[in-house]
């Protein structure tokens, strides 16, 4: 397993700093958020160390996938929850606080107080030069 002595998640991992443990198998460990944004918000963490999704193994983030489905069918129904939000920060300007590829489970209720962001528009043309820059750098 890749580690990084110094990450708070690869220490939750290692079972050096205590955690709610949801879930665990041979390549993922998913654990209650101290930080809950609703009851039952769940990190679903790779037990390789990666800094963020970007450069996270295809492998890991396959077995993350998984594991988020199995977690939050049962954070659904621990909860009560009516929906829930899935997502993953890479890097500081999209809120990663910490730099080891997690995802959020987050149980969702009507009239939770939370709000979805907002939507932008396109000027006339712009639409196309993004899907064209995009697109034209889809797996390189």
């Amino acid at each position: 397993m890749k580690k990084d002595e110094d990450c708070i998640f690869c220490k939750i991992i290692d079972g050096k700093i205590p955690s709610a443990k949801i879930y665990e198998d041979e390549k993922v460990l998913a654990f209650l958020d101290i930080m809950p944004i609703n009851k039952g918000h769940t990190l679903v963490v790779p037990k390789n160390h990666s800094k963020n999704l970007l450069e996270d193994d295809d492998k890991d983030i396959s077995a993350c996938m998984k594991a988020v489905k199995k977690v939050a069918n049962a954070v659904m129904k621990a909860t009560n929850a009516q929906g829930f939000n899935m997502g993953v920060n890479t890097e500081k300007a999209a809120g990663q606080a910490v730099f080891h590829t997690h995802f959020h489970v987050i149980p969702r209720f009507e009239n939770d107080g939370l709000h979805h962001w907002p939507g932008g528009k396109y000027q006339d043309g712009e639409m196309e030069k993004v899907r064209q820059s995009i697109a034209s750098r889809v797996g390189k």
